[in-house]
């Protein structure tokens, strides 16, 4: 009985050391950011954890068309920012067939769609179909984000199909920043301006803004937003697929860092660490059945990183 218990103790030991190995070869998490404030909040929480677990994150700004192409090609393992109905095109082509794993929900009650300044709202621009009507105060002019999003494929399909009789009317694509600089030039001048809208944003604290109606059909009335890994990710790598698996963020969460990012002037990691050591206990369900890169309990060595 002796000799069995040793034997059991010894293949107990190999197992345990075999899985921190298998696990070290997963110690660089490669992550991707489409330019987007807020994922840029959700993944400067998460490298903040994980460099607290001894992991290496890394990430590149790319493409959200490239973002997907690099998780089916094994070039990106991990992305935060799968927001559904408005990826659905993605989702087909990628999600659908297995090529990339729509791995977890990390956010829940999300805005999307077409907004317009308060004041434009008032006067009688409250759904898609409004739009139109009042061509000539919009100069026929959709301000959309970066070349690429799925956003803008919608609206160009949208003006495409002559959908609300937008077939005139041009989609102007350009950075998340840049459409929020020509926004604020209008509304400064109370000039007519419809835009690409969405929440968690500080722009909803910082434009007096409202969302139209109308868009459904492309953009949900409210919406989710999905951790997506490279295929067989979570196998390979357990602990940080736990650590994935566990990770859901709050719209006052994401809100509050992005803001403290834009009123405070601090980086999106500076912003992040600070909400997380104000709010230590959302850790506890992060890190639960989660360890370390060398095996130990992570909740200790993130606190203690923080």
């Amino acid at each position: 009985m002796k000799i069995s218990t040793a034997l059991a103790a010894g293949w107990l030991a190999v197992a345990g050391t075999t899985a921190v190995a298998d696990e070290q070869r997963c110690e660089t998490v490669k992550m991707a950011d489409p330019g987007w404030s807020d994922i840029a909040a959700t993944n400067a929480l998460t490298s903040l954890v994980l460099e607290g677990m001894g992991y290496r994150p890394k990430i590149d700004t790319l493409a959200v068309p490239i973002i997907f192409g690099g998780l089916k090609d094994g070039q990106v393992d991990v992305f935060l920012g799968n927001w559904m109905p408005a990826q659905q095109g993605f989702y087909d082509k990628f999600v659908a067939n297995g090529d990339v794993v729509q791995y977890a929900k990390n956010l829940d009650g999300t805005e999307f769609t077409l907004a317009v300044p308060d004041y434009v709202y008032d006067a009688g621009v409250k759904d898609f179909a409004d739009l139109d009507k009042h061509a000539d105060k919009f100069g026929k002019k959709i301000y959309g984000i970066g070349s690429g999003a799925p956003a803008n494929l919608s609206l160009a399909e949208i003006i495409k199909k002559n959908e609300f009789g937008l077939g005139d009317w041009k989609l102007v694509e350009s950075s998340e920043q840049a459409m929020l600089t020509e926004v604020n030039r209008n509304v400064k001048k109370k000039s007519f301006v419809v835009f690409l809208g969405w929440t968690p944003h500080p722009m909803n604290v910082q434009i007096k803004l409202k969302y139209l109606t109308g868009g459904e059909k492309y953009f949900g009335s409210t919406g989710t937003v999905h951790t997506l890994t490279r295929k067989g990710y979570a196998e390979s790598c357990p602990n940080t697929g736990k650590l994935l698996s566990n990770l859901v963020f709050t719209q006052d969460m994401e809100n509050s860092i992005m803001a403290d990012v834009a009123n405070n002037k601090k980086t999106s990691a500076q912003a992040a660490q600070a909400w997380l050591k104000a709010n230590p206990a959302v850790l506890e369900k992060w890190l639960e059945g989660v360890k370390t890169l060398d095996g130990k309990d992570a909740l200790p060595a993130v606190r203690a990183k923080l």
